[in-house]
């Protein structure tokens, strides 16, 4: 087994850190593009899409009438 000292340590969480770095960098790059057509037409996908759509109609009618108040 390897011996743990201070420096070993540092030089492992250092070689960590470069890792997550690099993964976060690559993440950063990714847009909407990216999970266009990501869901599949199934039943669910169609309700969940329904509800959605039911919930931003509700929150247009609720906008256009406190817009006429």
């Amino acid at each position: 087994m390897n011996d743990l000292t201070l420096e070993s340590l540092a030089r492992r969480v250092d070689a960590l850190e470069k890792v997550i770095a690099a993964n976060e960098a690559g993440r950063a790059r990714r847009d909407w593009r990216d999970v266009v057509g990501i869901s599949e037409d199934n039943e669910f996908t169609r309700l969940m899409l329904a509800e959605i759509e039911a919930a931003h109609q509700a929150d247009r009618q609720a906008a256009l009438s406190e817009e006429g108040q």
